[in-house]
């Protein structure tokens, strides 16, 4: 008998200018946990970020991995790694706090917060341009 497939993302690659920089970006303004910071020898490093996770789960999901552009092609793909569309989607469990703490550290937004069907929603960048949404789902 066969295992039920069981699978998770564990790390999405985000091309990053340079590692102490996003690491700065993201765990100040952001509040996001390093949670492993190796060097892997000749520039490369091997650098994992995360949200804050729930104390009371076992895994706060998804890690950031850092990535540093190593070449030309790569540093063109920095801030605009979906051509301009919302890149990643950070669920919170109290919208106008983390709103009011992003805003308070200097973090972009390009809209005012608005009222979806699906819940509380704003759009804002990241240190290199990306977007990304905060988001709290309606129960």
């Amino acid at each position: 008998m066969s295992k039920p497939v069981q699978q998770q993302i564990g790390s999405i690659a985000l091309v990053v200018e340079n590692y102490d920089d996003a690491i700065a970006f993201y765990t100040q303004k952001l509040q996001f946990t390093l949670v492993e910071d190796t060097d892997l020898g000749g520039g490369k490093r091997w650098v994992l970020i995360s949200p804050p996770a729930d104390p009371l789960a076992n895994s706060n999901g998804t890690n950031l991995l850092l990535a540093q552009a190593s070449n030309e092609e790569q540093k063109q793909a920095i801030g605009n790694q979906t051509g301009g569309r919302v890149f990643l989607f950070l669920h919170t469990n109290d919208f106008w706090r983390d709103y009011q703490s992003m805003k308070t550290n200097g973090v972009r937004f390009n809209e005012e917060p608005r009222i979806e069907e699906y819940g509380t929603v704003v759009v804002f960048e990241d240190l290199y341009g990306n977007k990304w949404d905060l988001l709290l789902l309606t129960s």
